[in-house]
């Protein structure tokens, strides 16, 4: 049975998002994920990034599907005469990283922070993520299947056993913030850990407790819950505000379903922004070049820390190849940040004769800790620390069930590249909310800026049929009470 990976994207609904494939679990079959897996791998051939017989690091969230999705990519990477070593369930940056420094592929079986009927693949190479030219390599493979391999709907004739949990990665993440960072580097702080379902749950406690704080586990759960880091959900709000009033902590940390997107809140409770933590983060590391999706909050510019900010589109293969590109021009501190809190390091972070290796993929650890040591050192609260940041604040949220396409259609409404005559739409819209519309930035769905210097910017999703809405003003109530009424408005789009 021979597969044109382009066809069976188009057929199964399981496409290329701003984070791997991604699709109904039930539509990720063996025969879908086996394919996938070895387009992944014939690309890597082709560009020469493997060496043939090398290993294949693989490792899954917590997800019920996952299990099963793994032993399909095990499989593929068995097929293809190479080894693959199964790290079990660990972070997304742990088997990246793992990658990264036995310099093999890895692939990670996740959906992130969607629900749990859906799910996805990342890939990396031993060079790190994807990038777009690699996707359309992948995108361009014929795959064959050995005959009897699948049944009719997809699923493997005869169950294949996952190799034994190799557990160096785990190990490895662990000991890259252990022995770089002091003992006592947290020492003091009294942490809550959100555990969920994040399967970074564990590790995250080993590691701050490692480095002295008293840590306590929170809201553990055995079912699998969606938790965004982009747009929070109310429960989570109620759930922090709740510990921070009983539990006497310092900050109360956690991330999303492969923890590799950090949440962190201060010791009121209160979640802190991704893309506010992302430029706290930057200036601790005292970078020189940030990049960062064009949805961001525009406190990374005028704070005036960073000698170079540039914007992209959203997704972490854009922040990449800008990082990529300004490491090439010279840049000796070059750090990338997600408006979802994942950040990423280009270069590597010496301190005290200690070298921090570059992790060009999201993590979540780096940031917790750097926010941490950086008020701990200053002898002040989480709250203070974002208050030495100029008061720009976003707000985000997203219409469910809102087909790509359909938002795409909408948005070009507004996208006709001629700017009078655009405003003025846009004007009719929401110029009843924030006034007349000074400019519009199309990098990645339409984002647009108005005389009062509130921002709306609107785009789909790129991981689910979901219509996003981003929002900044000068305080927090008037960007939650923007983005609601945003929302609100776009309902009647439905």
């Amino acid at each position: 049975m021979k597969y044109e990976i382009e066809a069976l994207m188009e057929e199964s609904g399981v496409k290329f998002g701003t984070s791997g494939a991604r699709g109904l679990a039930d539509a990720m079959t063996d025969a879908v994920c086996y394919s996938y897996t070895v387009a992944f791998l014939q690309h890597l051939e082709q560009v020469g990034n493997i060496t043939k017989g090398s290993e294949v690091a693989i490792a899954g969230d917590l997800r019920p599907s996952s299990p099963r999705i793994c032993a399909a990519v095990a499989k593929a990477v068995e097929d293809k005469g190479y080894k693959p070593v199964y790290c079990g369930e660990v972070p997304s940056p742990a088997v990246a990283y793992y990658g990264l420094v036995n310099k093999v592929p890895s692939v990670m079986v996740t959906g992130s922070h969607i629900p749990d009927d859906r799910n996805g693949i990342k890939y990396n190479t031993p060079l790190g993520e994807i990038l777009k030219e690699d996707e359309q390599g992948i995108r361009s493979q014929s795959v064959e299947l050995l005959e009897g391999l699948v049944k009719a709907d997809g699923f493997f004739n005869e169950a294949y056993e996952l190799p034994a949990i190799y557990t160096e990665a785990e190990d490895l993440f662990l000991k890259r913030y252990t022995d770089f960072f002091a003992s006592e580097a947290l020492a003091g702080l009294k942490l809550g850990v959100y555990e969920h379902s994040c399967v970074g749950r564990d590790v995250l406690k080993k590691i701050y407790s490692a480095l002295g704080a008293n840590v306590t586990g929170l809201g553990r759960s055995e079912k699998f819950i969606p938790v965004d880091t982009e747009a929070i959900r109310p429960e989570d709000v109620k759930l922090a505000a709740e510990w921070a009033a009983s539990g006497d902590f310092d900050a109360i940390l956690s991330a999303d379903g492969d923890c590799d997107r950090p949440l962190i809140s201060d010791e009121k409770g209160h979640w802190l922004r991704g893309d506010v933590a992302g430029i706290l983060c930057a200036r601790y590391l005292k970078a020189d070049a940030v990049a960062t999706p064009v949805s961001c909050n525009t406190a990374v510019e005028s704070c005036g820390a960073f000698e170079s900010v540039s914007r992209t589109r959203i997704g972490s293969p854009y922040v990449i190849a800008s990082m990529k590109e300004a490491s090439a021009k010279g840049a000796n501190m070059v750090v990338g940040y997600e408006a979802n809190g994942g950040f990423l390091t280009n270069s590597d972070f010496i301190a005290e004769g200690k070298t921090l290796d570059a992790l060009p993929t999201r993590d979540a650890v780096i940031l917790h800790i750097a926010l941490l040591a950086d008020a701990k050192a200053k002898a002040i609260k989480l709250s203070e620390l974002v208050n030495e940041l100029p008061a720009r604040f976003t707000a985000s949220d997203r219409l469910k069930e809102f087909p790509t396409e359909k938002s795409k259609a909408k948005l070009a409404e507004f996208n006709t590249d001629d700017f009078a005559k655009d405003a003025k739409k846009i004007e009719r819209l929401f110029g009843h909310l924030c006034g007349k519309v000074v400019s519009m930035d199309d990098t990645d769905g339409i984002r647009i800026t108005f005389e009062n210097d509130e921002i709306i910017h609107l785009r789909p999703s790129g991981n689910a049929p979901e219509l996003r809405c981003y929002n900044e003003a000068d305080s927090e109530e008037r960007a939650v009470e923007l983005n609601a009424q945003c929302i609100e408005l776009m309902s009647t789009w439905i």
